[in-house]
């Protein structure tokens, strides 16, 4: 997938093209949908798949005190994307500026002069321009002024719509099986490996520390069934992706942090060097909620428990 950031140098290759609008925080099965109807459509016209979505998040420019925190930050949205079949993905740099384009003026300047976009794929709920004025309806009357046809989507859900408000919801609540139920698979935080303070080696169960800076809504504090996955390692290569017992909290046993760390334990195995490596850590399950134990003696022995759960439920489970 080509990533760019200035419509003025959009590809040649991708224009005309067809195209697809949106924030697309956690890029969860509505927007997957929205997605596989897009490439069909460029399949159809023999034109190349474009998406168009923004940085920042809106959110963050006109509502800064909400303090939205984002599902799939950044290079994690944009790499779900690609994953989708997406040939193109333009990110428009989003300001108050930007954002005080009206309809018309937006669907002129991107849609039409930008990309020459022939048809246009979105949801039902899709809101463009100046204070979200315009929408579906809008976007249809744009179409048959400029010339590009307009597919509108109904919302996909299996009882309730899926959307990015509710996965969020659900993985604050550590609800990562339901989250991963509206995102069609596990939420994933990615991050490097760095030292941590070694208790858990020193316990028996070594851990990959993430940095600071990791992407990805960390959830609520607990203990978690996943897998870690080597980026740095190809596809299929041996030790890429492991099952891990997932710590997040603040180790209350030991009462020295007040950050939440993400700490991931590769089941059964303490030969592995981590350090400085790019991880992708994935949540499959909730084992149970942070704990402050009165003794190491009791931390070693919960430790035991949660890796022996955790190796039961992910033994059913084949990794993505």
């Amino acid at each position: 997938m080509h990533r760019w950031t200035d419509l003025s140098r959009t590809p040649e290759a991708l224009r005309p093209c067809v195209l697809t609008l949106g924030n697309f925080d956690g890029v969860h099965r509505g927007h997957k949908a929205v997605f596989t109807a897009l490439v069909e459509a460029g399949h159809r016209l023999g034109l190349p798949s474009v998406a168009v979505t923004f940085d920042p998040h809106p959110a963050h420019v006109l509502r800064p005190q909400e303090a939205l925190e984002l599902i799939s930050p950044g290079e994690v949205r944009d790499d779900l994307i690609a994953e989708s079949g997406v040939e193109g993905l333009l990110v428009l740099d989003f300001t108050k500026e930007f954002a005080a384009q009206t309809p018309e003026d937006f669907v002129r300047a991107v849609f039409v002069r930008g990309l020459d976009a022939r048809s246009v794929v979105v949801g039902m709920d899709t809101r463009f321009g100046y204070r979200n004025a315009g929408d579906v309806s809008t976007l249809a009357d744009l179409g048959e002024h400029f010339g590009f046809e307009v597919i509108a989507l109904d919302d996909v859900g299996d009882g309730e719509r899926f959307s990015s408000t509710v996965a969020r919801r659900k993985l604050k609540d550590g609800e990562v099986a339901e989250a991963a139920r509206i995102l069609g698979r596990p939420h994933r935080v990615i991050g490097t490996v760095v030292h941590g303070n070694h208790r858990g080696r020193a316990l028996g169960y070594p851990t990959a520390n993430l940095s600071a800076d990791s992407l990805g809504l960390v959830p609520l504090e607990g203990v978690y069934a996943g897998w870690l996955t080597r980026m740095d390692l190809a596809p299929g290569a041996p030790d890429r992706t492991m099952p891990a017992a997932i710590s997040v909290g603040t180790n209350p046993t030991f009462a020295t942090e007040d950050r939440r760390t993400v700490e991931a334990y590769v089941l059964d195995r303490d030969d592995l060097d981590l350090y400085d490596e790019r991880v992708m850590v994935e949540f499959t399950a909730h084992i149970r909620p942070t704990l402050r134990f009165d003794s190491v003696e009791q931390l070693t022995a919960a430790m035991a428990e949660d890796v022996e759960q955790c190796r039961q439920l992910l033994n059913k489970i084949v990794p993505a």
